[in-house]
């Protein structure tokens, strides 16, 4: 296991980067704790699999360090750094059998065979492939051709950290869930520094303790899961995070501090900084965090939603459309309505990022 840190970080598939556009990654600074389990998550193309790449040694970074507790291992190859890595398309033996697939990584650096047959068997039950050990893998479906995947980079104990790439990308569905727990009840029995890429909010937000969210090989925003959704640093992390995502409706911030959507005073829990000049400036609330009320911003009831245990109301102020969420038994108002925004979760943003309060 090792603490990972990222220093001043950058990456370009260009020769003579100049622009930012020219980088595939800007520069950042990071840092996982030793044991941690911990996610990249954002959209295609936002720089994720570099990042894992960079920490796993299959890519050199143009600029920055990279380091496994105090040493430097930039310019280390994977096999040096001592990791595991579970890639999005499984990737196995197909003339082997399961058992010899799993076993092949302890084989290699001449674990004892009593120890390989336990951790085998422990890491088969764990993901379900026990009645398969004995089966070629050529004639295993997508899903358990990953699963095995999964095991190869789970069956060793002495890795500094496991790296998985979208690792449930080519499971089907209804097995995603159970996957994603197995891999939860792993880290915390293994207690193995992991780091885990993908887009999908779901898997990152349930499997990490912390995760890291990019957008255009830009970091925006690294916190654990409450955080993230709580006090999103920018609106790109409101948006991508949260179902439905948070209300953005267009501000303005009178000297005195007061901010205004629309003319409508809207309560923060403590005043905001001021913004740079020229800025344009967003209310950013998830509708976790509206309730109707008898005044506030008048809206009209436009459409609402059956979610099983809430319904989603979605409400139209002039030209703004505001969502938020309704107990499946809750009645609505009649007639006109208003809303009012919980100050504690309500922010004011600034060209997309947050103005400290």
């Amino acid at each position: 296991m090792a603490r990972i840190g990222l220093k001043n970080l950058r990456h370009s598939y260009r020769d003579q980067p100049a622009a930012d556009s020219d980088w595939a990654l800007q520069r950042l600074d990071l840092e996982w704790t030793d044991g941690s389990a911990n996610a990249l998550l954002g959209p295609s193309g936002c720089g994720k699999t570099t990042l894992l790449n960079i920490i796993s040694g299959l890519l050199r970074p143009t600029e920055g360090a990279v380091r496994f507790d105090e040493r430097d291992v930039t310019a280390l190859t994977p096999d040096a750094r001592n990791i595991a890595q579970v890639f999005q398309f499984p990737v196995v033996y197909d003339t082997m059998s399961v058992y010899d697939n799993l076993a092949f990584p302890l084989r290699n650096r001449g674990v004892p065979a009593a120890e390989i047959d336990a951790r085998v068997r422990e890491i088969a039950a764990l993901l379900d492939l026990e009645t398969t050990l004995g089966n070629r893998a050529a004639g295993l479906t997508a899903d358990g051709k990953q699963k095995i995947s999964l095991g190869r980079g789970l069956v060793r104990k002495d890795v500094s950290a496991i790296l998985f790439d979208e690792p449930l990308t080519v499971i089907d569905p209804h097995l995603k869930w159970r996957l994603r727990s197995k891999l939860k009840e792993l880290h915390q029995r293994l207690g193995t520094t992991m780091i885990y890429v993908t887009h999908d909010q779901t898997e990152a937000l349930t499997f990490a303790d912390q995760v890291v969210v990019m957008n255009e090989g830009q970091v925006v925003q690294a916190g654990t899961p409450v955080e993230l959704f709580e006090r999103p640093r920018h609106t790109f992390v409101g948006h991508f995070i949260g179902s439905p995502g948070m209300n953005l409706m267009p501000a303005t911030l009178d000297k005195d501090g007061t901010v205004r959507c629309d003319g409508h005073a809207v309560e923060l829990a403590s005043r905001p900084k001021t913004p740079p000049a020229g800025s344009k400036l967003e209310i950013g609330v998830r509708p976790e965090f509206v309730r109707f009320a008898t005044s506030g911003i008048p809206v009209r009831i436009v459409k609402l939603t059956d979610s099983g245990r809430f319904r989603i109301a979605e409400t139209r102020h002039e030209a703004v459309t505001i969502k938020l969420l309704v107990g499946e038994h809750e009645a609505l108002p009649s007639g006109a309505a208003h809303l009012r925004f919980d100050p504690a979760y309500t922010q004011l943003y600034a060209d997309g990022w947050i103005v400290n309060n």
